[in-house]
């Protein structure tokens, strides 16, 4: 976890590390060894390789539209954790995200959205719920916290394989947002 605290640091403050991503393209070749997994949105302004300060083969990531876990992303995730031997999961969340503002919607017009956006609102659908509940001032930022925190228990509790390993010791998750004004990543 320190890696991505203290890498989101030098991002946020302007200082990256000097990276010469050509030199270890060989080694990148012969395998890899990502130290942490990412479940991150596709949205194209949230790039955990660049918010984590972060460079080829350190990261494994999970995207979708809404950063959820889905049988692909449970698929996912047990391979960087059974093969590659990743530690920890991060479900990264982000402000103003539109999948989780599209449910809301549909929630609220009793509607569905065309295609197969379906697919995305049923999963987000638990969180925006959750978050209702409480009845908060801001219900898209109050259901993108739900969501993370929602996936990330899942990505604990997801058996057989990520189960048994965070039972054991080998495995943690957590959940954080990413601020895209301002580069900040919130651990929850």
């Amino acid at each position: 976890m320190k890696r991505l605290v203290d890498g989101n640091a030098r991002y946020v403050a302007g200082k990256p590390q000097e990276a010469d991503y050509s030199a270890g393209r060989l080694k990148r070749a012969t395998g890899q060894q990502p130290f942490a997994a990412i479940v991150a949105c596709s949205d194209s302004r949230v790039v955990p390789e660049l918010v984590f300060d972060q460079g080829p083969g350190e990261l494994f990531i999970v995207r979708v539209a809404g950063n959820f876990i889905d049988e692909n992303g449970l698929a996912s995730l047990e391979f960087a954790t059974a093969v590659l031997g990743v530690k920890l999961i991060l479900v990264l969340g982000h402000a103003s995200c539109g999948a989780v503002q599209a449910t809301i919607t549909s929630i609220k017009d009793n509607t569905l959205p065309p295609g197969h956006l379906p697919s995305l609102v049923n999963a987000i659908r638990p969180a925006v719920y959750e978050a209702m509940r409480s009845n908060p001032s801001d219900l898209l930022a109050a259901a993108s916290d739900q969501n993370v925190k929602l996936n990330a228990k899942l990505a604990q509790t997801a058996g057989p394989i990520l189960s048994e390993r965070a039972a054991a010791g080998q495995l943690k998750s957590a959940a954080a947002m990413y601020d895209i004004g301002t580069g900040k990543v919130t651990f929850l």
